[in-house]
């Protein structure tokens, strides 16, 4: 078993994730899902995130990396790293950890993500946080929709529909790589058949 990296993530239909530091949709089901998802597995987030718990206290039952610029930052129960670099040199090679936000966390560490869990809540909010567009993005494909659900009553936002979407990161191919073959090789060929077809 290798190193996976995850982000999990909640979004309205414009992908916003967030306003002024609260999350837009009210979900317990999502909670729940959040909880499943990560129990007993390795969490990194940023520090706005981390203060935005109860207390300003990790989440129980998991190992949380806080990745922050602040030199002097701290915190009880939680590993600290100050780059991207060292946040995954933390990371054992067989180990499961998700990327659990904000929104400069997401952006920062998606690039090293295989797979996103998203729970699609079927509204749109004012937002002033976004997360990517995966449904926009070639690198990435849904491989999984587990959907149908509304969020009930005393559960939070009342009547919104929402559905869980796993996304997996593409491996590019020989030709998004770059074979050395470009547009430029392609006029080649297009000119030599023609002058062939003259000449013969």
């Amino acid at each position: 078993m290798s190193r996976t990296l995850s982000a999990i993530v909640a979004v309205c239909d414009d992908w916003g994730i967030g306003r002024e530091g609260d999350m837009l949709v009210t979900n317990r089901a999502d909670m729940r899902h959040f909880v499943r998802c990560t129990k007993g597995h390795t969490v990194i987030l940023g520090r706005k995130t981390l203060e935005s718990f109860p207390g300003g206290r990790p989440l129980k039952d998991r190992r949380n990396i806080v990745l922050t610029r602040d030199a002097s930052f701290t915190c009880a129960g939680a590993e600290i790293a100050h780059s991207v670099d060292e946040a995954l040199s933390l990371l054992g090679e067989d180990e499961n950890a998700w990327v659990i936000g904000g929104a400069e966390i997401y952006r920062q560490l998606l690039p090293h993500c295989t797979r996103a869990v998203v729970t699609k809540n079927h509204c749109t909010r004012a937002a002033d946080t976004f997360f990517p567009n995966l449904d926009g993005e070639k690198s990435w494909r849904p491989v999984e929709t587990d959907g149908g659900y509304v969020i009930q009553p005393g559960e939070g936002d009342e009547g919104v529909a929402f559905e869980f979407v796993t996304y997996e990161r593409v491996e590019p191919s020989d030709a998004d790589k770059g074979t050395g073959y470009s547009w430029f090789d392609v006029a080649v060929d297009v000119v030599s058949t023609a002058l062939d077809h003259v000449v013969g």
